[in-house]
């Protein structure tokens, strides 16, 4: 079983979620609900997988909180 950290938005034109793998090339979709973007993400991902285990060029760190004046 691998384990890959995905990062998640609401797009705000069409309400979905939207996520993606940093750094793993094609690995991005979308849904309706987290659930969903989940499913497909795995969907995805697995598909992906099928082609052998890539070199991920980044790794994902976290977030940071950036304060403007």
């Amino acid at each position: 079983m691998k384990t890959f950290t995905a990062v998640v938005e609401r797009d705000a034109d069409t309400g979905l979620f939207v996520g993606w793998v940093p750094g793993f090339p094609g690995a991005h979709s979308q849904g309706e609900t987290l659930d969903e973007l989940r499913a497909n993400l795995r969907e995805v991902v697995e598909m992906l997988l099928e082609d052998g285990v890539p070199e991920l060029k980044s790794e994902f760190v976290g977030t940071q909180t950036v304060e403007v004046a």
